[in-house]
């Protein structure tokens, strides 16, 4: 049968020429389900992507920090969200995102906008799903040679599920939970003859939690088609449809630079006013070919278009003597349309004696934003905490009104150069040109731009005493354009100002002590320069604040302890604060963080799971403890979770989750001093999974 391609709609998730999708074993069959060389996987352990590189390169020569989530500990773990996939990646912080989409601290470096799907920039503030995802890649430090701006901290990437031309596949999922909150989703997938497939995900969730009046649905679906077109050539086409409506929570506020206790499950927002939701359509289509030999050829297209709003009351102040505490509110809509183009050249060759992956890449991305917010008009400004009623709100009138469009154009050049045996080199370079154009209707029409053309460096070293130990070192650059992660603020000061930098050193070990189990290690210095903050006399001044540096340890370990016993965890050590005064720390960034998640299998149908996180306290806002602002500090927890696997025939697999086992009080992230999660108390999920 003719291989078909491996296909995923970006660059980054498949190489110039992707090998066929069910790969056979030697002894001519396919392996079930299994990609076993593009993003190889095998349990919790993953050993190679092309995610870091854009070419398909063993994660022991990429010489910087990844981790990965494989699909396997995906369901282990009923992860459903972003957030639930980080919870186990000490180095990852997650943020609140204001009750209305994902947001994360990596290295220190908060963002909104660094997630990848398959490798194509998605950079729009919403929740990410995880029903149509094979894995999560998480790379750490600096990323712009491979990515472009942005991705000062790092980026996460998302790997969607391919078509498959040699099985007939159906399975469906169903879950729920203590809270109430259930999710159906279905995944098939059906050969089109011998060189085409077909593939379609789709689920729906039902939101509850433990928080008075939150609730919600979400769903999507995605039709996946790929086929092989010609001996060497490949095309696909995905379209996937997001629909999302939640209640809008950002959490309760602080007493006394601490979280308000007693109140874990109190909404401080109005019910029925509070609300965010979004819809997208994103299509995308690749073309593949093979030039020559070892000469390969990509390119993708993508577009999405996407309508966003979120409306809001939230506390706005810590609460006060008088047991009353401050409300404010706005509405916020926004539409963006998003189109890139990405090609790419990798070329095999031999110079000098040497063996080279050379690769050569374009991309041009055009990007529309629209957003405007009105803020909210309180019958009352503050909530009573001993007689809690609720304020009617009305928003009357506009104070923001933006459009921008943002033009940018890259091309870059990397090489992955062979010395013998023991030594690889790789060398890169990307130039960027960005260009935003804007007007600020809601003042006076006023027109903002700023054109910025950045080179972003890359080099890295490896020396591989033996082939299954790699001991590395790294420099990278990225950077951050004035504009910001979402294209709507650019003030007459900012257009004067340099984008903020990034550069990172990093140095590092991997072991794969076995094809099944592997250790890392890294230590790293980010700085993160040419950073501003708001001008106290006038918030829309942008004045310098210093350089931040984060130093930091990374730990990991992943894989098979035994034949029964799967791990996957590590542990993070991080000081974050601005360089030149230790005593402002930055926000959301715990000194140690270490989570251990342990699958035990008594035989092939009875398994068990067990999960530790702990973190230490963070400062929920930038914090200086010495003459300047105070911030609330989150407290230290550690939290216990549980799970039973029983697999009641090859067709029909069902499970328990237990989350917060011991039922830990804990206030699990925050978006400012005044804007923080509580985490939630002992709850179960109950999963059945079927496959035929």
């Amino acid at each position: 049968m003719k291989s078909l391609l491996l296909f995923s709609m970006t660059l980054a998730s498949v190489p110039a020429m992707a090998p066929a999708l069910a790969i056979a074993s030697e002894g001519g069959e396919a392996v079930d389900g299994e990609i076993l060389v593009i993003g190889q996987s095998e349990g919790y352990i993953t050993l190679n992507s092309v995610t870091a590189t854009k070419t398909d390169t063993p994660l022991i020569d990429v010489p910087q920090s990844i981790s990965v989530i494989t699909r396997e500990q995906i369901e282990d773990q009923a992860q459903h969200s972003i957030a639930d996939v980080l919870r186990y990646m000490p180095g990852a912080t997650v943020g609140q995102g204001e009750g209305n989409r994902d947001q994360i601290t990596l290295r220190g470096q908060n963002t909104t906008a660094d997630f990848f799907l398959d490798g194509v920039r998605d950079d729009v503030q919403y929740f990410r799903n995880l029903y149509n995802i094979e894995r999560v890649e998480v790379l750490k430090g600096p990323y712009a040679m491979i990515f472009g701006r942005g991705g000062g901290g790092g980026i996460i990437n998302r790997v969607q599920k391919t078509p498959l031309n040699d099985r007939l596949l159906v399975a469906g999922t169903a879950s729920v939970n203590s809270f109430g909150a259930y999710d159906l989703s279905a995944d098939i997938n059906a050969p089109i003859g011998g060189n085409a497939a077909f593939r379609i995900n789709a689920f729906y969730e039902n939101l509850d939690n433990h928080r008075d009046y939150y609730g919600g649905e979400r769903y999507a679906v995605n039709p996946y088609v790929a086929a092989e077109l010609a001996e060497g050539w490949q095309a696909g086409l995905s379209y996937e449809y997001v629909k999302d409506d939640r209640v809008t929570d950002r959490g309760i506020p602080s007493l006394d630079g601490a979280p308000l206790p007693g109140h874990r499950d109190t909404f401080f927002g109005v019910p029925g006013v509070n609300r965010t939701g979004v819809e997208a359509h994103i299509v995308k289509a690749r073309l593949d070919g093979e030039l020559a030999e070892g000469l390969n050829w990509s390119t993708t297209l993508l577009y999405g278009d996407y309508d966003k709003f979120y409306t809001n009351v939230y506390t706005s102040g810590a609460v006060q003597p008088n047991g009353t505490v401050s409300l404010s509110g706005y509405t916020d809509p926004t539409e963006r349309q998003n189109f890139i183009a990405q090609s790419n050249l990798v070329a095999d060759v031999d110079l000098g004696g040497l063996a080279n992956k050379i690769l050569l890449g374009v991309e041009y991305g055009d990007q529309d934003s629209k957003n405007r917010r009105l803020n909210a008009v309180l019958s009352s400004g503050t909530l009573d905490l001993s007689n809690i009623v609720y304020p009617t709100v009305s928003f009357p009138a506009i104070s923001r009104n933006r459009e921008s469009n943002v033009e940018f154009f890259s091309a870059y050049a990397q090489d992955q150069i062979s010395i013998g045996d023991h030594v690889d080199v790789i060398v890169g370079v990307r130039y960027d040109h960005f260009e935003i154009d804007g007007v600020d209707i809601a003042d006076n029409n006023r027109s903002f731009g700023r054109t910025d053309d950045k080179f972003s460096p890359r080099f890295g070293l490896i020396l591989k005493p033996q082939e299954n130990i790699s001991i590395y070192s790294s420099y990278s650059q990225s950077f951050l354009p004035r504009s910001g992660d979402q294209f709507l603020v650019l003030s007459t000061t900012d257009e004067n100002l340099a984008p903020e930098k990034f550069t990172n050193y990093e140095v590092g070990a991997k072991w794969n002590i076995r094809p099944d189990l592997n250790v890392s290690a890294a230590l790293f210095q980010l700085d993160r320069t040419n950073t501003t903050t708001p001008d106290p006399a006038d918030p829309s001044v942008s004045i310098p604040s210093g350089t931040t540096r984060t130093r930091g340890l990374e730990l990991a370990l992943t894989g098979h302890l035994t034949k029964q016993w799967q791990v996957s965890g590590g542990y993070t050590w991080e000081d974050a604060h601005i360089k030149s005064n230790d005593d402002i720390r930055v926000a959301q960034v715990p000194k140690h963080q270490f989570a251990l998640w342990n699958r035990y299998d008594f035989n092939p149908s009875v398994g068990v799971g067990l999960g530790v996180i702990h973190q230490s306290s963070q400062y929920a806002s930038l914090h200086n403890a010495v003459g300047g602002s105070a911030s609330t500090r989150l407290p230290s927890f550690t939290r216990v979770d549980a799970a039973f696997f029983f697999k009641a025939s090859e067709k029909v697999q069902l499970q328990v989750n237990i989350e917060n086992a011991l039922d830990e009080t804990y206030y699990s992230d925050a978006h400012n001093n005044n804007n923080i999660s509580t985490g939630a108390p002992i709850n179960a999920r109950f999963t059945a999974r079927v496959k035929f």
